[in-house]
Formats: C-alpha cells, sequence, structure tokens
C-alpha cells in the first residue's frame, strides 16, 4: 500500500497479477481493513440493546424486472435509533442489496460489496453473472459468522435483473442465511424482525407479471403489515413525510423510484387502509 516508506507511491502488490476478487486481495495485505474479519475481543457479545439494527426489506419480481424495497426504522431494543436509515442500496448497474441486522457491519458489507463487484469486473473486463454475484455476496457472510455469533448479525436480501436468463432477461431474488447459506427465492421473499407478516401479506398480494405500479403498492401493503404487527417496522410517516424506499430493476439498470411517486403511493395505500384496516383481500 502507499505509505511514508514507498514515498507515496503504490506498493508492488498493485502491480503483480492476481485475483479478481478485492476481499481476498485485502485478506493477503491488508486484513486488518476488512470488518468481517474483526471479532469483538475476548469473546464479549453485543447487548441487544447497544446496537442499531436495521429491520424489514422484501424484492418481488414483477413484468419488468425485480423491485427491493425497506421501511427506514432502525432499533436499540425498545427505542427508534433512526427514522430514516437507508437500507437498499445498488450494487452495480443491474443489481441491489437490501439489509436486516446490525446496521455499522451491515454498511460496510454492503460498500465491500460494492467494491467486489466494481472490481471484478475491471480485472475481468465483463460484469460477474447474477449467480456469481449472488454467491460472492454469500461469502462475505460467511466471513462475518464470528461476528454473528457475537450478537452483529447481517441478514442481507439481493435482487437483480439477470441479462443473461435464458429466453430473455428476468428479476430474480436471492435470501442467505447467517452462515452464507444460499437460497434462490421464487417471487418474493423478505428479511428482517417484521419479515413473518410482509411474508403474509405478500402471499396474498403477489402475482406473476404484475406491473411496475401494482409491484410497488404490493411492497407498500407487506411493510405496513409488517409495522401493524412489528414494534421494530416503521411504517410510512406521513407528518415527517419519511416513505419507505422502493426501488426497481429492469433490462435499463436500477431506479429508485422518485420520493413524490413513493409519496403518492403511500398516500394511496394508507387512504385505503381507512376501509380496510387489515389491508386487501387475497384475490379469488
Amino acid at each position: 500500500m502507499a505509505d511514508s516508506e514507498t514515498g507515496g507511491r503504490l506498493g508492488e502488490e498493485f502491480f503483480t497479477p492476481g485475483t479478481s476478487s478485492f476481499t481476498e486481495f485485502l485478506a493477503a495485505h491488508r486484513p486488518e481493513l476488512l470488518i468481517t474479519r474483526s471479532v469483538l475481543p475476548g469473546g464479549v457479545r453485543a447487548a441487544p440493546g447497544e446496537i442499531p439494527h436495521g429491520t424489514t426489506v422484501l424484492a418481488l419480481t414483477h413484468g419488468d424486472g425485480v423491485l427491493i424495497a425497506g421501511d427506514r426504522r432502525a432499533t436499540m431494543g425498545n427505542l427508534i435509533a433512526q427514522r430514516d436509515l437507508e437500507k437498499v442500496h445498488p450494487a452495480d448497474d443491474h443489481t441491489a442489496v437490501a439489509f436486516a441486522g446490525s446496521v455499522g457491519p451491515a454498511l460496510e458489507m454492503v460498500r465491500l460489496y460494492q467494491v467486489e463487484l466494481a472490481h471484478f469486473e475491471k480485472i475481468e473486463g465483463i460484469p460477474m453473472t447474477l449467480g456469481a454475484k449472488a454467491t460472492r455476496l454469500a461469502t462475505l457472510i460467511r466471513q462475518n459468522l464470528g461476528q454473528a455469533m457475537q450478537g452483529l448479525a447481517v441478514v442481507p436480501l439481493l435482487a437483480g435483473y439477470d441479462v443473461t436468463a435464458p429466453g430473455g432477461g428476468r428479476g430474480r431474488v436471492f435470501g442467505f442465511d447467517l452462515a452464507g447459506g444460499l437460497y434462490e427465492k421464487s417471487g418474493f421473499h423478505a428479511e428482517g424482525s417484521g419479515s413473518p407478516y410482509a411474508r403474509g401479506a405478500l402471499k396474498k398480494l403477489y402475482r406473476p407479471g404484475m406491473s411496475r405500479r401494482q409491484a410497488a403498492l404490493a411492497a407498500l401493503e407487506a411493510l405496513y403489515d409488517a409495522a401493524d404487527d412489528d414494534s421494530a417496522t416503521g411504517g410510512p410517516d406521513l407528518n415527517r413525510r419519511i416513505y419507505p424506499i422502493v426501488s426497481v430493476i429492469t433490462e435499463d439498470g436500477f431506479e429508485r423510484l422518485p420520493e413524490a411517486e413513493t409519496e403518492e403511493l403511500s398516500h394511496e395505500m394508507v387512504e385505503r387502509r381507512r376501509t380496510r384496516p387489515d389491508g386487501p383481500s387475497a384475490a379469488p
């Protein structure tokens, strides 16, 4: 690395052919920079009420690709630590990652993952396939197992548009477990403390081939149901104008829905709830 001993010049490792994995490069030359390699000293376990946690995120496929969304609340035990947390992030042009769990390690993992994908494309000259991206994220989660066992768990959700899918591009959703297990989900999935309620809502509302608007409304309904039964999940805050993050990934790439569109859809959904507090019924 560049330092005072080299006069600010890049070290020899930067000019030596090696791996296309940025994580492996850091592990070989500066392992202390890898957040996933750090554990708390002396077997200390993080107390649940001392570390901010992000809660509910979800993804579902639709006619043009895939949608990924998350609520905005972070909690510390029974306290609200933050009301406007960003839990959904683009990983590259056709992939996005959302997270539930310990906020600090999760944000570091997202940044490392973004660099990992960019580094691979620069070294190899082509982007990773979507399946390879999911496998690479599973590896980062596996490396975080030591922290997870000490209470600093991170559970991401990966959504992407597979431009190489047989028969044309399509949206795909991947879930993970704490040990780095990788599972492709059919249609939709949710993670976080409110995920059982969000998945229950999506079981009623999801239909293959939904339009972007229909998918966005289904996601907002699912997050509303999660917030209705899980105190750690935040619903749309109409007074503060804080709304869930909703993003879509299509053949054209990643796009976060404009704030005005999310606000309009949130108000429409909340207005519907005035007459049906428990949400819409499943279609016959």
